[in-house]
Formats: structure tokens, C-alpha cells, sequence
């Protein structure tokens, strides 16, 4: 079983205008909702695929409602811990030529509904993936994802972690099965600017060197690469099409290179992973099933 956890799910909000004024009532053309949060997302887009999983997280008030009956419409498993205060966030998009954003903060967790989640990952069985993705909310210790990993350390649990800097160097020791840098945040670990393929590769490898099992490295326009867990070095073009949207592209990889595991092809993952990103960057929103296995065709195309 899958497991994904998002520590502030949040309601997308995506108003769209020809043109916004600071100080003036501006009116949308169109508007559009979005429930998500990064460990939602690949949530979302393992449902598209056809893979079961079930949505972990915090939820609160009528907003937190609203996320969960929208994911379970989608197809996914939820089991929020519901919060007794506050609300899920709400983030309000602006869309006019320029993209304007303005994020909640999200409700305060408390240490009995924290302990409420732990106890929801005893849960887990040998086997089981936990996909631990994003920022963590000022409400939250700091090292929750180590204390997560260190409580379920001594059961064979293949954990995603899809995150920044420290989050993600702190975790290392735990092994995870794969993390998914970009090149600019492989390069900001290390304090360096990567130019070349060569150079994110032979960092990509301190980090495998350093406990990851696998390292997934985005590359935007140049594509991705692998390092997996037996040495091997999978590298994947970049999908055509127009960038669209820029929001769930990472999470939409990780989901898809999720998929594309079940055989055990490090390297038709990886396609499905480059294939579902790409697809949510061409769309609106997160990607749907059928794009993204045209964009994998697209994909596959290429190296025949």
C-alpha cells in the first residue's frame, strides 16, 4: 500500500483576470478550485494512473471538509486527522499574465491530534511506501520527518521524501528509497551552481553515497535522471508541449515514477515520471490519465 502524507493540505483558489490593479476591485473572468497539497497531489495522480493509495494528513474546519470529500470524489483513499480549530488553508492565485499568490497560513496541530497521525502509521506494514512531500508548517517540529522515519525505522517501509535542504540532508541517515531533488536544490545542499549534466550526476551521487537508495534530479527543459539503487544512471529527455502551470509538476514526477515501479524498471519509471510532470505543466491543473500516457509515448518515441 501507498501512503502519502501532507502536513497542510490547502484549497486552491485560481482566479483568472485580464489585468489586476493594487488598491481597485478587480473582477475574474473565470475562476476555478483545486484541492491539494504535495503529498495530495500524488495522491491525485496516482489515482489517474490507476495506482490505490491513501491520503494522510491534518484537516480543520469547513475548508478541511471541502479538501476531503474532494480528494475522495477523485478517487482516493483519505484519513485525515481532524483538527478541532482553525481551518485548512486557503491559497488565492491570481492569474493575470503575471502570477500573484497569496497563501494561509494553515491551523495550529496539536501534540494529541500529532500523536492521533503516528498512531494512524502504525498502520504500515514491511513493503509499504510512505510519501513524505513539502515544506513543514511553523506548527510542526521542525524534525518531523526524522521523527517519523526513526519511528518506523525498524519495519522495511519504502519512504519518498520530496523535499529541500536540511529536511532532506537530516533523512539521509535513515536511507530512504528515493528523494527528488531539482538541479538548483541538489545544488543549493551542496552550496555549488551545477552547469553540467556531469556535475549533477557526480553530486546526485554524494547523495546516494550519503543514504539515499535512489536520487530522482528534475532538470526542468533538460529533462531528468536517475541514479538507482544499483548504480545505474537512467537519464530521460523533456517532454514537447507549452508550460501551462507550474504547480504539482514535481509531485506529479514523483507519483508517476511511483507507478512505473511496479515491475521493478528503474527505467520506464522514470519515463512515467518525466511523462506525468510534463503533463501537469502543459494543463491547468494536476495532469489526467491520458495525457500523460501521451506524452509517455511521446517520451518513448524518442529512443526507438
Amino acid at each position: 500500500m501507498i501512503y502519502t502524507v501532507t502536513f497542510n493540505p490547502a484549497v486552491d483558489y485560481v482566479l483568472y483576470t485580464d489585468e489586476m490593479k493594487v488598491g481597485c476591485v478587480n473582477r475574474s473572468k473565470s475562476e476555478k478550485v483545486y484541492f491539494g497539497g504535495k503529498g495530495i497531489n500524488v495522491s491525485l495522480i496516482l489515482s489517474q494512473l490507476g495506482v490505490k493509495s491513501k491520503a494522510l494528513g491534518f484537516v480543520a474546519g469547513f475548508t478541511g471538509d471541502a479538501i476531503e470529500k474532494g480528494v475522495i470524489q477523485k478517487g482516493v483513499d483519505a484519513d485525515f486527522v481532524h483538527l478541532e480549530n482553525g481551518l485548512s488553508r486557503i491559497n488565492v492565485k491570481i492569474k493575470s499574465g503575471d502570477e500573484t499568490e497569496l497563501n494561509g497560513q494553515g491551523p495550529q496541530v496539536s501534540d494529541s491530534a500529532l500523536k492521533i497521525l503516528f498512531k494512524k502509521l502504525d498502520g504500515l506494514r514491511d513493503g509499504d511506501m510512505l510519501v513524505l512531500a513539502g515544506s513543514i508548517p511553523d506548527t510542526l517540529p521542525s524534525d518531523i520527518y526524522e521523527k517519523i522515519l526513526e519511528y518506523l525505522s525498524e519495519k522495511e517501509i519504502r519512504v519518498v521524501v520530496d523535499a529541500t535542504k536540511d529536511l532532506l540532508m537530516n533523512v539521509l541517515k535513515y536511507r530512504p528509497f528515493l528523494i527528488k531533488p531539482n538541479n538548483h536544490e541538489l545544488g543549493e545542499m551542496f552550496g555549488v551552481t551545477l552547469k553540467t549534466r556531469e556535475e549533477i550526476i557526480t553530486y546526485a551521487a554524494r547523495l546516494r553515497n550519503m543514504g539515499a537508495r535512489n536520487v530522482l534530479v528534475s532538470m526542468a527543459g533538460d529533462g531528468a535522471l536517475l541514479l538507482d539503487e544499483n548504480g545505474e544512471t537512467h537519464i530521460c529527455g523533456v517532454c514537447r508541449g507549452t508550460v501551462k502551470n507550474s504547480v504539482g509538476a514535481g509531485d506529479s514526477m514523483v507519483a508517476g515514477f511511483i507507478a512505473g515501479l511496479k515491475d521493478g524498471d528503474y527505467e520506464y519509471a522514470l519515463k512515467l515520471g518525466t511523462a506525468a510532470g510534463g503533463a501537469t505543466a502543459f494543463s491547468e491543473g494536476l495532469a489526467h490519465r491520458n495525457e500523460i500516457y501521451r506524452l509517455l509515448e511521446q517520451l518513448q518515441s524518442v529512443n526507438k
